[in-house]
């Protein structure tokens, strides 16, 4: 752990942080964080916690935290998806190679449907593509 901590703590959440402002510099030089707003990175909402004024240091860093986290979580987004086609090929294996007849019994309808789902979304959405492309 480093000796010297941030001036600011993220508490993630589903939509966005809570954010604190880290307190070292007391008596009991104990750590202290004091929640000093909540973060929505879906809206880009911003709103102080209590009483506490934020000023535009604390805003910018929020910003900057907002940023930050949208660019870490679109990663993710494509990181699962690249996910889910290595695990669509486990599954194709798997259903050629291991399946026992009960257990493609149970699964096969529900993944029929849902390739079928996705295949007409991906269609869709390339055919849109494609013309938008032609347009330009």
């Amino acid at each position: 752990m480093s000796l010297e901590l941030p001036e600011f703590y993220f508490r993630v959440r589903e939509n966005g942080a809570f954010v604190y402002l880290v307190d070292t510099e007391n008596r009991q030089r104990r750590i202290e964080m004091n929640q000093i707003a909540v973060v929505n990175v879906r809206n880009g909402q911003i709103k102080p916690h209590g009483d506490h004024k934020l000023t535009e240091g604390e805003v910018q860093v929020i910003r900057d935290w907002m940023e930050d986290r949208l660019l870490v979580l679109e990663e993710r987004d494509i990181d699962d998806i690249f996910r889910a086609i290595d695990y669509l090929n486990l599954t194709t294996h798997w259903a050629q190679s291991n399946a026992k007849e009960e257990q493609l019994e149970e699964v096969t309808d529900s993944l029929l449907l849902a390739m079928h789902d996705l295949r007409s979304v991906l269609i869709r959405k390339k055919g849109d593509r494609i013309l938008k492309k032609a347009a330009e």
